[in-house]
């Protein structure tokens, strides 16, 4: 994309988005933004990047991490996350989501996870924003297919490969579980308590201390991850607002926006596979 995208209200922000046509499952993402302010959103993929400039201030897992330049982030999936500027010029990177079947694929290698966010590595940092920059201007199938292989050996490093051993299922893993199966449908405080058999109110407190954000806020993460799916596929907005549970499609625009720094219609025109 040329220029600033439209919705952005700073002159410097701008970001876009590629995906690759012979290799689903992955999402190339690159941008400055130095006014913007990301609202709590989420990725169904394992985001992998680094800064080029500036510095990043961002909640993740419920604590604030700052990622100057040189950084790499290394995110798991399903993890609801902001994004600000910490500096006064804001901050420049590269990113690219990996689905994690498509990591498994690829690798051969089962139960990926990471348990750091940020790390310092200048010389990490310097050739993932390489790699990233020669997929997104690389046509052919096999040359893209052996980058990514290069690209995911830059940051194995980093990654765990064993079964991760989780505490034991939280209640409210089922209230995510109803989100993730009903975010089409209008949901109430009311429904989300009875799941697990407690007042709305009490519910709604608890719910935000262990996850740092409100049961709406995670579902419209969700939503929008869903949103943009279907764009990818080529609904059009408007039925991707009703397919998502939104009022319309500018209520659709109004939350994509405030999420990815971008408008789903110019999202579609970057990554629509046709």
């Amino acid at each position: 994309m040329q220029g600033v995208p439209q919705q952005f209200t700073d002159e410097r922000d701008s970001a876009s988005f590629r995906h690759l046509a012979q290799v689903p499952g992955v999402e190339l993402y690159h941008a400055h933004i130095s006014h913007y302010a990301f609202e709590p959103h989420t990725h169904e993929a394992f985001g992998i990047g680094a800064i080029e400039l500036g510095a990043e201030r961002f909640r993740y897992r419920g604590t604030q991490y700052v990622a100057p330049v040189n950084s790499v982030v290394t995110m798991n999936p399903d993890e609801l996350h902001t994004g600000e500027a910490e500096t006064a010029d804001g901050w420049r990177y590269r990113m690219v989501y990996l689905e994690p079947d498509l990591l498994e694929e690829v690798t051969g290698i089962r139960h990926w996870w990471f348990s750091d966010v940020v790390r310092h590595d200048a010389q990490r940092s310097a050739l993932l924003c390489q790699q990233i920059y020669n997929l997104w201007n690389t046509d052919d199938p096999l040359a893209q297919k052996g980058m990514l292989l290069d690209l995911i050996e830059t940051f194995r490093p980093f990654a765990h490969h064993a079964p991760h051993l989780h505490e034991a299922p939280h209640r409210f893993e089922r209230v995510r579980d109803y989100l993730h199966d009903n975010y089409m449908h209008t949901v109430t405080l009311d429904d989300l308590a009875a799941v697990v058999s407690l007042s709305p109110y009490h519910f709604q407190r608890q719910f935000k201390a262990r996850y740092h954000v409100s049961p709406h806020q995670m579902l419209m993460a969700i939503r929008l991850w869903r949103a943009k799916d279907f764009l990818t596929y080529g609904m059009p907005a408007a039925e991707v607002a009703a397919a998502t549970g939104l009022t319309d499609q500018s209520h659709l625009t109004r939350a994509f926006t405030h999420r990815y720094g971008i408008t789903p219609v110019r999202y579609q025109k970057q990554v629509f596979m046709r």
